[in-house]
């Protein structure tokens, strides 16, 4: 979730990113608040806007806010806020968001490697961007951001190119991940609703998560 300003022929998106958890800390808010950053600037994409062109740019912030309440959460009114909690478990074995176009999310420890790519692509969804449909890239060059594990691309782009398609190592290593210029235009900035230069992208979800190695998950109803 973001805001979304437009300055001096700049489409700016502001967010801010919050962590906390037991696994969070300051660097590692750092490093994916840089990786998302640098990688969503990276296209240097121009849209048109009103007939004139504009660049489009991220700006990214962050903290690490170890005693956040879930009152903050549930209170907070600025879409620049994304609140993210860190742990070693996660139920399923996966880092996820609270749904496409969101604030909020859970993320695994072992997915926040550097260079994972893991905070840009969750990123990706909390600006409304989903998995793409087709998973068969092979023959269609670098995957862009929003492709999930699993997929099928060619060798370069495999845990380990002499693996055959699909079979294990066979898939998507994550970090050859690239935001490209149409991850940027299927934003759809063009379409929002302006006031005073002002937009809003995305929507509030304010969940707030426990532990996920807290509950006991044969009993827990949702």
């Amino acid at each position: 979730m973001g805001s979304v300003e437009l300055d001096n022929r700049q489409l700016i998106i502001y967010s801010h990113i919050i962590t906390y958890g037991n696994a969070a800390n300051a660097a590692l808010t750092e490093m994916m608040r840089d990786e998302i950053e640098t990688m969503w600037n990276e296209p240097k994409v121009s849209l048109k806007f009103d007939g004139s062109a504009f660049e489009v740019r991220f700006r990214i912030t962050a903290s690490f806010e170890p005693a956040i309440a879930d009152i903050n959460i549930y209170q907070n009114l600025d879409p620049r806020n994304n609140y993210f909690r860190i742990e070693e478990f996660a139920h399923g074995n996966i880092s996820f968001v609270d749904g496409l176009g969101c604030n909020t999310g859970y993320f695994k420890l072992e997915n926040l490697y550097k260079a994972s790519t893991t905070a840009a692509h969750e990123y990706g969804h909390t600006l409304g961007l989903e998995h793409p449909h087709d998973l068969d890239l092979r023959g269609k060059g670098v995957p862009g951001i929003m492709y999930p594990r699993g997929t099928l691309v060619d060798p370069q782009y495999q845990y380990e190119p002499d693996k055959p398609a699909g079979a294990k190592g066979g898939t998507l290593y994550p970090i050859y991940r690239k935001v490209l210029q149409a991850d940027i235009e299927k934003l759809r900035l063009d379409k929002l609703e302006f006031e005073n230069n002002k937009a809003v992208l995305g929507e509030f979800s304010s969940v707030w998560h426990p532990n996920h190695s807290d509950i006991d998950w044969n009993n827990y109803k949702a």
